[in-house]
Formats: C-alpha cells, structure tokens, sequence
C-alpha cells in the first residue's frame, strides 16, 4: 500500500526533529507543488460539495481544519491557497484572538464550541483551543494545575466532536527562527506590509525556546488514534501549501462521499416541467 502524506507527517513529536524547510513524500521543486496544488483543485472542490450538499440533505458530518504554527507559519497563506481551492459555501473560517470579557467568563473551550462546523462545512481554525496551552503556558495565565487539565479536557473535547461525526485535520505549521526572521523583515521592507506586522511579534520571538517546549507537550499530549498531529515543515510556502492541499483531500477521500439521492420522483417533477 502506498504510504499516505498523513501518516507521513504525523507520528512526530519533538520539533527539533523536524527541519523546517524539508518536503517530506514531495519530490520535486517549487513549480512542480506549484502545478501539484492547483491539479489538487478539481478533486477538492467536487468533494467539498459533496460534503456540503451531504450536509444540506441532513448529514452530520464535517471536517475541521485546525492551522496552528508561531507568526508567519503561513496560516493566512494555506486559507488562501488550499481552502481557497474550493466553493466558499459550505466553508466557515474562525479565528481566536485574545478571549473577550464574556468568553473568559466561561471554560476556555465555551468559545471554541461556538465555532465548531455544522454538518456539511468544512470549518477552518486560524489558531484554535491550542492558544490556551500554547500562549497559557509560556506567558502563566493559568496555572500548572490548570494547564495540565487543559490536555485532557482538549482530548475529550475532540473525542466527541469526531463521535459526532467529525473530522478533524490538525496541521502544525513548523518553521525555524530565522524563516521567521526572513519573513518579518520583508514585512518591515515592504510598505504594503506593513498592516501585517505587529511589535508584538518580535516579544513572542523571545521566547522561542519557550514556546517549542511548549509545542512539544501539545505534541506528546493532545496527538491521538483520532485526531492526531501533522508536522507540516513550512519554511518553504509552496511545500506547505501542497502538503496541506493533500492532506486536506486525504481527509475528504476518507469520508468516501456520495451525492444524495432525490427524495422526490424524478421522472414526476420532469413531467410536471413538461419535459
């Protein structure tokens, strides 16, 4: 059996395995993930719709895509060159910022359930429930205590999410600390990027170390039999691209979709057209 992407990328978990501009089961260079990608497009667009017209007859199933990765790992760019790939219907993008007053009133997985696809959408987290260990860990707002609960009410929280009928992709984008710094000058050395860039990139830089530690136990701890973790290495944007675009339609050729039948007469409703 030929070996998947997915089983390719996952299975990691320590970051300083991974080298960031490696392209792990792709062999060829930046033109070819180019046209790899868009030869992607076709199939991923006809099984979305298939997902979304599943869900619009009643289905309950749906895929949940989780993008996690330090600043500039290219979450943006896989919204806009994979998911863009296929029907914005059916598509339900969220993203999780610093909480509001009304979300830190509740368990910091309130928020997350609010944003959960319904059937039929493929649901899109730019940064997800992982902010909660992630940033909560390296920067103390909660407790020990409280993080290591955090593990496992994540786990449990997907476990019933895939019970559901869900099924979630979880897409590490891994990139090194001097990608990070190449791609933040070209913001700085470009004025139509400037909007892009926020000084409070550079603080989160300084603890780098920190939040790699921090990744790692995500890794060791949240990866499992039914959502497990794929290390994407990002440091080369057409690699990244290509790899999620495969592992997205890998998610999609799994759920073996079908076009639902017409719970009408056919033939009647012809007639009455007069056909």
């Amino acid at each position: 059996m030929t070996q998947t992407l997915s089983s390719t990328l996952s299975g990691t978990t320590f970051l300083a395995d991974v080298d960031s501009r490696s392209t792990p089961g792709f062999d060829g260079a930046k033109d070819d993930a180019l046209e790899a990608l868009a030869a992607l497009g076709p199939e991923l667009a006809d099984l979305q719709e298939r997902l979304h017209a599943e869900g619009a007859t009643g289905g309950e199933r749906s895929v949940l895509l989780v993008l996690q990765g330090m600043d500039t790992s290219g979450k943006g760019g896989v919204i806009e060159k994979v998911v863009g790939l296929v029907s914005p219907l059916g598509v339900r993008i969220a993203s999780f910022k610093r909480p509001t007053e009304e979300e830190l009133a509740h368990d910091f997985l309130w928020r997350i359930e609010q944003q959960l696809p319904a059937g039929g959408v493929l649901g899109v987290f730019d940064r997800s429930h992982y902010e909660d260990v992630l940033i909560g860990r390296v920067r103390s707002l909660a407790d020990a205590d409280e993080i290591e609960r955090r593990y496992d009410a994540i786990n449990d929280f997907e476990r019933r999410y895939v019970d559901a009928g869900g099924t979630i992709l979880k897409c590490l984008l891994h990139i090194s600390p001097e990608d990070q710094a190449e791609r933040l000058l070209a913001r700085l050395d470009d004025p139509t990027k400037h909007w892009k860039f926020n000084p409070g990139d550079i603080d989160e830089r300084e603890l780098w170390n920190e939040y790699q530690a921090a990744y790692d136990v995500v890794l060791q701890r949240t990866s499992t039999e039914h959502a497990p973790w794929h290390v994407v290495p990002s440091g080369r944007k057409w690699y990244r691209n290509w790899a999620v675009g495969r592992l997205l339609l890998e998610a999609l050729r799994g759920l073996d979709l079908t076009w639902p039948e017409a719970d009408y007469d056919v033939a009647e409703q012809k007639r009455r057209l007069g056909v």
